[in-house]
């Protein structure tokens, strides 16, 4: 299993495996009919009020990265069947999650990547 990041706009591969989209608002100009997209999980994604203040100015994105982890470890104790959907998908294959930000390195799928893949090793047998 992988875990991929990809922008919205990008083809889809063979081995991207499950397709979540993971942004809170749908990206301007995608058609959904166009998009070949399994899901669209907008309860993953920062809160409007954490994605506002963070508006993609990168001296912001230790504090954004330090943010939205807190809020997706809160998600977990409030809303444990979004993560498990992603695990069961996990589980199954590799999964890509999409994002629209222009900013490939900093955005939300980076820090959900990083997140999920220290949830995963946490949760492995030693």
């Amino acid at each position: 299993m992988t875990i991929f990041i990809k922008r919205i706009y990008a083809p889809a591969a063979v081995n991207d495996g499950w397709r979540v989209l993971v942004d809170r608002l749908w990206p301007r100009g995608v058609r959904r009919e166009e998009t070949a997209l399994d899901h669209w999980l907008k309860e993953i994604a920062p809160s409007a009020e954490l994605r506002r203040w963070f508006g993609h100015e990168l001296d912001k994105w230790p504090e954004f990265s330090a943010r939205y982890r807190a809020e997706l470890t809160a998600l977990r104790q409030r809303q444990p069947q979004v993560l498990a959907e992603l695990r069961r998908h996990m589980a199954s294959g590799n999964i890509t999650l999409l994002f629209a930000a222009r900013d490939c390195e900093h955005n939300q799928a980076v820090v959900l990547k990083a997140w999920l893949e220290d949830e995963l090793a946490g949760s492995a047998p030693s």
